[in-house]
């Protein structure tokens, strides 16, 4: 009997092995620096797809794995304010493996937990990203708005 998996999203997260990355900088706006502190989770999502080989015939599983990061904003203006945002990159690295995903979890994490210099990349790549953000929360928290 065959058995179709196509496109079963098994929605499972797991934090990266390391518990998480950080990345602090300071930006300077015309109201004064801001010291900004990023922290990111890595959430791995699996998604089974497929089929199993009927007797003789091969399968065709396979785990479709997408590493993110979920990403946390705190920012430290000098007046003493405190801008707070969270969110997410949903595809930072991807990959797959033979199988089923409940098989591969644990290699899929090694794999990772291998890249994490690139999720490290993306995580300063974001926070500098969120620069406008953060200028125009400013601007609005301390009612001006951005020249040039």
């Amino acid at each position: 009997m065959m058995v179709g998996m196509v496109g079963l999203l098994l929605g499972a997260a797991i934090a990266a092995p390391d518990g998480g990355m950080a990345h602090s900088m300071r930006i300077d706006h015309r109201s004064g620096t801001v010291q900004s502190d990023y922290t990111a989770d890595v959430r791995v999502t699996h998604q089974q797809v497929g089929t199993v080989g009927a007797g003789g015939r091969p399968s065709t599983l396979r785990c479709v794995w997408r590493a993110g990061l979920v990403v946390e904003r705190q920012a430290r203006h000098a007046s003493g304010s405190t801008l707070a945002r969270s969110f997410t990159h949903d595809a930072a690295i991807e990959g797959s493996r033979p199988g089923w995903c409940s098989a591969q979890k644990a290699a899929i994490a090694q794999e990772v937990a291998r890249r994490d210099a690139v999720l490290q990349a993306r995580l300063v790549q974001l926070a500098e990203e969120d620069h406008p953000v953060l200028h125009a929360e400013i601007d609005r928290m301390h009612g001006t708005t951005q020249a040039g």
